[in-house]
């Protein structure tokens, strides 16, 4: 296998399709890149036609490494912002323009950000608790473990069985979450001395057995004022390791596979999601409950009533006045260049099933939200039949060159137009 370094790039830019030879995708890696649902794969006579969505990162495959370009450019900087905003932490400290966009492109930034937060930790010295350990020593240290005692002595009386608490850091839940996210970042760069940096981090930190047993310990993660310190390296640590943010998908046994992949659209929806509810709840709104906003489908094949809903839902009450049910209001996002061209049929259908499930009659209206990387943008769709007016939506670009909050205000402000009931 050639070095890293030395493999052929290809890069894929949207949904540009570039064909690649038969001989540079053998079985393993073909199946492996199809896996990965972040490149669609097909075929003709003169080789694989490789088509990227919108995942953004590299996969590095036996005989060629793939570069997936984002079809939207955001500054390096600013993606930072936007993933912290996303999973509500603070942004941090250091210069962000230390951290350039590498070999392993956006993807590359979150273990840039990881490996920051966890040198912080090491400054700062890692936290240390007691740790439960049985031990045989010729001196009565902790308690005396009797059965043990009975049971194994072997008649050797100068010898104790014990039991006691070391205080030590080695199995503290929270060293072992950052010693594993750094393992694993290291196993997936591909750039040599970024490697070297995470690696050298990783040895000051204990692991478990399988970084994957991480994701257990972040699940029943509990923060007092002892520890919060370690919840911004714990987020990048949860992006590394789990599928919100940067996700390998090649290996799902295991984190073999050399791969940094970030899901630029899914990413979006949590920046819209975030935005959409702080503005409802500045105004008096707040979130649908998940059985308040289904729109169900009955009558077909097997037992089950599929549903679907919007990225956001917003619950507002009544107006002044008015007994009826609460007012909601729909907001999709979408990571899609609707400032060049025109919303879909697809997503025009979708919107209307959200407004004629949602929206009262007499204000259907729901939004769609895009990023903008020239500024923002807006316009409203009016969709007419025979009876007349059916619904509007409300078409945002938020501009992506802004920091989150002040890109926002566009989208407060038409969800403050909705609260208010002004006509659009």
């Amino acid at each position: 296998m050639s070095p890293v370094h030395d493999r052929p790039e290809v890069v894929l830019t949207g949904f540009d399709p570039t064909t690649v030879p038969h001989s540079r995708l053998p079985g393993r890696d073909l199946g492996l890149l199809r896996e990965t649902k972040a490149v669609a794969v097909s075929e003709n006579r003169r080789g694989y036609i490789l088509k990227a969505g919108d995942t953004s990162g590299v996969i590095q495959l036996s005989r060629m490494r793939v570069v997936l370009r984002p079809k939207f450019p955001v500054e390096g900087r600013r993606l930072i912002h936007w993933l912290c905003y996303a999973n509500h932490q603070s942004e941090p400290h250091e210069a962000l323009r230390n951290w350039p966009i590498g070999r392993d492109g956006y993807a590359g930034l979150v273990p840039a950000a990881l490996l920051h937060e966890c040198r912080l930790l090491l400054a700062h010295g890692l936290r240390r608790d007691y740790v439960r350990r049985q031990s045989i020593d010729t001196v009565l240290r902790g308690q005396f473990d009797a059965e043990a005692q009975a049971t194994r002595c072997y008649g050797a009386v100068n010898r104790l069985h014990l039991r006691t608490f070391e205080y030590e850091d080695s199995s503290s839940w929270e060293n072992l979450v950052c010693g594993a996210a750094l393992t694993v970042a290291a196993e997936r760069s591909t750039d040599a001395r970024h490697t070297r940096l995470l690696l050298a981090a990783a040895e000051q930190f204990p692991s478990p057995r399988q970084p994957a047993e991480a994701l257990s310990l972040l699940a029943r993660a509990q923060y007092t004022r002892l520890n919060a310190h370690y919840r911004p390296a714990h987020a990048w640590a949860r992006m590394v390791l789990e599928r919100g943010g940067v996700t390998d998908l090649l290996d799902p046994y295991g984190y073999g596979a050399k791969s940094l992949l970030l899901r630029l659209d899914r990413l979006w929806e949590s920046v819209v999601h975030r935005m959409a509810v702080d503005a409802a709840s500045e105004l008096g709104g707040r979130v649908a409950h998940t059985e308040e906003g289904k729109i169900v489908t009955s009558g077909g094949f097997g037992a089950t009533a599929p549903s679907f809903r919007p990225d956001v839902l917003i619950a507002f009450p009544p107006l002044a006045g008015q007994t009826d049910p609460p007012r909601f209001l729909a907001v999709d996002a979408k990571y899609k260049n609707y400032a060049e061209r025109n919303v879909g049929s697809s997503d025009r259908h979708q919107l209307l099933t959200y407004i004629a499930g949602y929206s009262n009659p007499d204000h259907p209206v729901a939004l769609v939200v895009y990023p903008s990387p020239l500024g923002f943008r807006s316009r409203a769709l009016r969709i007419r039949g025979p009876r007349g007016l059916i619904g509007i939506v409300r078409v945002l670009g938020l501009d992506t060159r802004l920091a989150p909050n002040n890109a926002a205000a566009p989208l407060r402000a038409a969800i403050a137009a909705f609260a208010a009931a002004e006509p659009v």
